[in-house]
């Protein structure tokens, strides 16, 4: 089984969800770190992450859009342990494997309304120089236009 280092789950993470050939709303999704502490990792790394945002463009089926949004990555391998979506409210748990050690455990909160949502994704596991911790803000937003597969 093929698993992911905790800065490659980074780049899977932002947006949880992944696009479909057949999508047809285009939505912009875009994650910021707000905090990050790596054992190991040099510091001015850590340093110039904070506060950078990578934004997204995905496309999913009309009608399942925060759901759709919300889903994992099939690359990143992480299975969805709790989710609930409801009343402009999202919460969701996943596991996810790392390469080397226990999987890293993500825990996602926020709000959506049909028109995008805002939320905080955290991070946490165990590297082999100690505990990681990664902290994003997240945000999506519909965007005019379709999407091409």
């Amino acid at each position: 089984m093929r698993s992911l280092t905790p800065f490659a789950v980074l780049l899977l993470l932002p947006a949880m969800g992944s696009a479909q050939s057949l999508a047809q709303e285009r939505w912009d999704v875009t994650s910021t770190v707000v905090d990050l502490t790596v054992p190991g990792a040099p510091g001015f790394l850590l340093r110039m992450a904070k506060g950078k945002s990578r934004a997204e463009h995905k496309c999913v089926a009309p009608g399942q859009s925060v759901a759709a949004l919300l889903a994992p990555d099939p690359k990143a391998r992480c299975r969805v342990d709790r989710q609930q979506i409801a009343d402009g409210r999202y919460t969701q748990a996943l596991t996810c494997p790392q390469k080397n050690g226990a999987p890293m455990q993500v825990s996602r909160a926020g709000t959506y309304t049909a028109g995008g949502f805002v939320g905080r994704a955290e991070m946490t596991g165990q590297t082999a120089k100690g505990r990681m911790n990664v902290v994003l803000d997240q945000r999506a937003a519909r965007v005019v236009g379709s999407c091409t597969g």
